[in-house]
C-alpha cells in the first residue's frame, strides 16, 4: 500500500479531497434523512395518524421520533463491530444505504385514512431502520475522518461531521420553506411532505457510490489479524471508563443541540403558533451561523487544546439558554437571534467531539467503543428531548425542561475535567 508519507503533494491533496467529499456527502444525507422527520412532523402527524385529535397525533409522531433512537445503540454496536473488524469504509457504506432505504419507506407510506393503523406501524418500522443506520453512521464516519486527518489538524477536520450534517439539515429546512411557499396547505398535506423523503432516498444512492470509491484508513490496515478479531465485549468492559466519558461529554450536547438545532422551527410553529414558513427561514439563519462557527472552534482546539473549547461551549450554552428561551416568543426574528446565539456556543463542542471521542480509544475498539455509549446517550436523552419539551410545554411546565437542559450541560462540563488533553495524539497506536 502507498502510504501518505510517500505520496506527492498532488496525490495527497486528491486523497484528502476524496476523503472529505465521500465522508461529508454521506454524512449530510444521513442527517438530512434523520432531521426532515422533525421538520415535517406536523404533516406526518396529519397523514399517518388519526386526525380526530391533532394534539395526540403530533405527540405520537414525536414519540416515534424518540422510538427511532432506540435502534441507535444496536446500530452503534453492529456497525461498530463491522468498522473494527471489516473496515471503517465498509461500515460507512452500509450505513448510508440503510438510511436511504428508511427514507424511501416514509416517502411512500400509505395514509392513515386509507389503511388505518398500518400507516403508523410502517412509519415506526422505517424510523427503526433509520435509527439503526444513523447509530452506525456517526461513529463510523467520526472514526474514519479522525484516523484520516493529519494529527495537527484533526480538530479542524473533525468539524466536517457537524458541518456536513448541518448542511443536510439546512437542505431539508430550505426544501420545507420552498415547498411551504410554493404549495397550498392542501397539497402539502396530501403529497408535498413526501418529496423530501423520496429525494433523501435517491441522494443516499449517490452517497453510496461515493463511499464505495474511498480507501481504508492506515490505522485500521496497520492492525494485525489477531487485533482485528479480539473479542469485543472484554474490550468494551476494559474501556468502560472511556465509554462513560463519552456519555458524560454527550449528554448535554445532544439535548441542547436537538432543542436549538433540529426541532426549534417545529416547536415555534406548533407550540408558539409562529408562521411555519417564517420559522423555517429563521432556522436557516441560525444554521448558517452554526456552520460558520464550527471551523473557528475546530482550529482553536488545534491551537489551545480540546478541553478549554469544550468548557467554553458548554458554559456559554448553559448561561444563555434561559435568556434565549425568554427572548423566543412569536416572532421569526426572535427565533433567528436565539438560534444563532445558542448554536454559536453549541458549535464549540459539536466541532471537536468527533476527534475527542476517537482520541479516547485505541484503534481496535475505536468504532464500537464510541458507537455504543454515544448511541445509548443520544437515544436516552436526545431522542426524548423533543417529546419531553412539547409535553411539558403543553402542561404549562416548560421551565422544567429548561432546567433539565442546563443541568445536563453542567454535567458535561464536569466530565471534561476527567479526560486527558488529547490534542495532536497519534491514532495509529
Amino acid at each position: 500500500m502507498t502510504t501518505t508519507g510517500t505520496q506527492t503533494p498532488v496525490q495527497e491533496h486528491k486523497s484528502h479531497l476524496r476523503t472529505l467529499i465521500g465522508t461529508g456527502i454521506g454524512n449530510a444525507v444521513e442527517w438530512y434523512d434523520w432531521a426532515i422527520y422533525a421538520t415535517f412532523a406536523p404533516f406526518i402527524a396529519g397523514a399517518l395518524f388519526s386526525s380526530a385529535d391533532p394534539t395526540s397525533a403530533i405527540l405520537s409522531t414525536l414519540a416515534i421520533f424518540a422510538v427511532g433512537f432506540v435502534a441507535r445503540p444496536f446500530g452503534g454496536f453492529v456497525f461498530g463491530w463491522i468498522g473494527d473488524r471489516i473496515g471503517r469504509k465498509t461500515s460507512m457504506t452500509f450505513a448510508v444505504a440503510l438510511g436511504a432505504f428508511g427514507s424511501l419507506l416514509i416517502g411512500v407510506a400509505p395514509t392513515f385514512e386509507s389503511v388505518g393503523v398500518f400507516a403508523s406501524i410502517m412509519l415506526l418500522f422505517a424510523r427503526l431502520i433509520q435509527g439503526l443506520a444513523h447509530g452506525g453512521e456517526l461513529p463510523s464516519s467520526q472514526t474514519y475522518l479522525s484516523e484520516m486527518a493529519p494529527k495537527e489538524r484533526r480538530g479542524f477536520w473533525a468539524t466536517l461531521i457537524y458541518t456536513s450534517g448541518t448542511v443536510g439539515i439546512l437542505l431539508g429546512t430550505l426544501l420545507g420553506a420552498v415547498l411551504s411557499a410554493a404549495l397550498s396547505k392542501t397539497d402539502m398535506a396530501a403529497w408535498g411532505w413526501r418529496v423530501p423523503f423520496i429525494l433523501g432516498g435517491f441522494l443516499g444512492i449517490y452517497a453510496l457510490v461515493m463511499r464505495a470509491r474511498m480507501k481504508e484508513t492506515e490505522a485500521f490496515e496497520a492492525e494485525t489479524v489477531k487485533e482485528k478479531h479480539d473479542p469485543i465485549w472484554p474490550q468494551i468492559f476494559r474501556h468502560r471508563k472511556q465509554a462513560l466519558q463519552v456519555i458524560g461529554l454527550t449528554v448535554g450536547l445532544t439535548v441542547i443541540y436537538y432543542v436549538w438545532g433540529v426541532v426549534a422551527p417545529s416547536y415555534a410553529s406548533t407550540t408558539l403558533k409562529m408562521d411555519r414558513g417564517a420559522a423555517l427561514w429563521a432556522s436557516v439563519v441560525g444554521n448558517i451561523v452554526f456552520i460558520a462557527a464550527l471551523p473557528f472552534w475546530g482550529r482553536l482546539s488545534d491551537r489551545i487544546g480540546r478541553k478549554p473549547v469544550l468548557i467554553a461551549g458548554a458554559a456559554g450554552a448553559a448561561l444563555l439558554h434561559f435568556p434565549m428561551t425568554w427572548l423566543l416568543k412569536d416572532s421569526p426574528w426572535q427565533l433567528a437571534v436565539s438560534m444563532s446565539v445558542m448554536l454559536f456556543f453549541i458549535a464549540a463542542s459539536a466541532a471537536i467531539v468527533p476527534a475527542v471521542y476517537a482520541e479516547l480509544f485505541p484503534t481496535k475498539i475505536r468504532t464500537v467503543g464510541v458507537g455504543v455509549p454515544y448511541s445509548i446517550c443520544v437515544a436516552a436523552f436526545g431522542g426524548t428531548a423533543p417529546y419531553l419539551q412539547s409535553w411539558l410545554a403543553s402542561t404549562g411546565q416548560g421551565s422544567l425542561f429548561n432546567v433539565y437542559a442546563v443541568v445536563l450541560l453542567a454535567i458535561g462540563i464536569a466530565f471534561v475535567f476527567t479526560i486527558p488533553e488529547t490534542k495532536g495524539k497519534d491514532l495509529t497506536h
